[in-house]
């Protein structure tokens, strides 16, 4: 339940029906589990179906094995759902005169066009509505650039820049869009960005740790799945219809400086 101003609790999310997509690990799962735990009706998207199914035996969601780079094969009509969280992403950590273009166009569909689609076939019904909730999970890289990272960087501008555009012409109507940015979140993606790091750098995998992802944060720390998604759980709740147009850096002080 979502705490009111006086302590009490408010309304869950009852009645509303989100989709996840990249659903079976990391942040989209737990955003999933905790939208479900919130009393959603939650429509779980990955490629990966055994993770899928273990997801839905966990908490109930509904799941959709796709290939998110051709959503129109899965989703050709407008989307009767209440919140979208666009989640699914890939890295590839790379010197760019090295970049292969097929990941450049599978970055690019992926986690932009795919979510610019998503959107589209979901506001028609929100606006129906006159509510909803669009968000978009970002990463400190939608704001700041590190060396080897040129498609991801690109990605995420532009993930801001979309929502941006939405949070303007959907706030008449009831709808918010909005970013969250984290840095280091502790997910199966992150283990393979600290190997690839490692190569590329010549170093121990401890070091990669130490000297470059925590070196420009303030805490210390990784960032764990579920703080990601309480953050969706409140920009979900009755407290946050003026929220539009604003990403939120969870990103341990990386943006302070």
């Amino acid at each position: 339940m979502f705490p009111t101003m006086d302590g009490t609790e408010a309304t869950s999310l009852a009645g509303k029906t989100a989709l996840v997509t990249g659903a079976a690990s990391g942040i989209g799962r737990a955003c999933a589990v905790a939208l479900v735990a919130h009393g959603a009706r939650v429509i779980a998207v990955d490629r990966d179906e055994s993770a899928l199914q273990e997801l839905s035996a966990e908490c109930g969601a509904e799941i959709i094995a796709a290939d998110l780079t051709t959503p129109e094969k899965f989703f050709p009509d407008d989307l009767e759902i209440d919140i979208l969280v666009n989640n699914a992403g890939i890295q590839h950590v790379s010197p760019l005169e090295q970049f292969p273009m097929e990941k450049v166009d599978l970055m690019f569909s992926l986690m932009l066009r795919t979510p610019l689609y998503l959107i589209k076939k979901s506001l028609p019904y929100m606006y129906k509505n006159r509510w909803g909730r669009v968000i978009g999970i970002s990463s400190v890289h939608g704001h700041v650039a590190s060396p080897y990272k040129s498609v991801y960087v690109t990605v995420k501008h532009g993930l801001e820049g979309l929502h941006k555009t939405v949070s303007l012409e959907a706030g008449a109507y009831g709808v918010t869009a909005n970013t969250i940015a984290p840095a280091f979140v502790r997910t199966n993606l992150m283990e393979k960005q600290i190997v690839s790091q490692a190569t590329l750098n010549n170093i121990s995998e401890e070091r990669v740790l130490d000297e470059i992802m925590l070196a420009p944060v303030a805490i210390k720390r990784l960032i764990e799945v579920e703080e990601v998604a309480a953050m969706v759980l409140y920009l979900c709740g009755p407290h946050s219809g003026s929220i539009t147009g604003s990403s939120f850096s969870i990103d341990n002080g990386w943006t302070a400086r």
